[in-house]
């Protein structure tokens, strides 16, 4: 079962007010088929029908006819289509439902906003699991007016919900981890924020000590390369001239690179200050290398 199935399934097992209700089946009617002697609601989650099959016992005494289909997409899941041939105008009048966005009386306050985008992700809502490459949460509906209805919604919250044109419908998506889970939290879905608040915490510690590493990695590689350009300007001088032109400091360093070719210029500086006993800074011993580096190039243009 997807995190969507999984998460779909925990929402439409919790219980709300009656008006929380409205507004949540309100939701699922507005992104279904509406005509005027039918309406059909079309879900592949088994226990989304079975919780819109309640939804409409419960607040209009009706019992909606209920097909099974097997789906025609590539891993062919099974449709649970609702049909409602009774109380049609009422059902629209109760829940709201207009052309484009409903009546305000359906979304008057923070439960019922909640209760309405439950609605809008148990039909058309979809989430990744925190475990693939990417976050990802998103509803994809069929009108313009309507997808800006719900990023305002969901932007009532802070979830920095965008809106995209997609081949005919609309895209309203969150990207962001935290954001992702903010909306989990504020559905209800408190096992899905417990999962996804792990995976999340683990991708993120793992993305750190890659990113913790490859910064180790990068500062051995440019020692390294520091290291065999000094022992090159070393080389240099020993092949035009010789060390003794060096002064007793600079030399001193030469000889000790040579020595020690794998060393950073902070375990060198240690290993001088060690074996001399005297204390030379890692600042101090770049900038013998530095004169070292100045003289090789005179004498190579000589």
């Amino acid at each position: 079962m997807s995190f969507t199935s999984k998460t779909k399934d925990e929402i439409s097992k919790l219980e709300f007010t009656d008006m929380e209700n409205i507004s949540e089946l309100s939701a699922i009617i507005q992104n279904n088929i509406i005509e005027q002697n039918k309406i059909a609601i079309i879900t592949e989650n088994s226990s989304v029908a079975r919780k819109i099959y309640t939804l409409i016992k419960k607040i209009f005494d009706i019992n909606a006819k209920i097909t099974i289909r097997k789906g025609y997409n590539y891993n062919k899941k099974f449709n649970y289509i609702l049909e409602i041939n009774k109380k049609i105008n009422e059902i629209l009048k109760t829940l709201g439902i207009n052309k484009d966005i409903p009546s305000s009386f359906i979304y008057a306050d923070d439960d019922l906003i909640r209760a309405y985008l439950r609605g809008v992700f148990l039909i058309c809502g979809s989430i990744n699991d925190p475990k693939t490459s990417r976050y990802h949460l998103e509803f994809n509906l069929n009108k313009e007016t309507y997808a800006k209805f719900i990023s305002k919604l969901l932007n009532h919250y802070d979830l920095n919900s965008k809106v995209l044109n997609r081949e005919h419908r609309y895209m309203v998506y969150i990207k962001e981890a935290e954001k992702i889970s903010d909306f989990l939290r504020l559905m209800g879905a408190y096992n899905a924020v417990l999962y996804y608040e792990d995976i999340r915490i683990y991708r993120d510690h793992k993305n750190m000590t890659n990113r913790l590493n490859n910064c180790e990695q990068a500062n051995v590689e440019k020692s390294m390369a520091s290291a065999n350009k000094q022992i090159k300007d070393i080389k240099k001088i020993e092949t035009l001239a010789t060390l003794d032109i060096l002064s007793d400091k600079e030399k001193e360093a030469a000889i000790y690179r040579k020595k020690y070719p794998e060393a950073s210029l902070l375990e060198l500086s240690e290993i001088i200050s060690s074996e001399t006993n005297t204390k030379i800074s890692k600042s101090g011993l770049y900038h013998r290398f530095r004169k070292i580096a100045s003289l090789a190039d005179k004498l190579k243009q000589k």
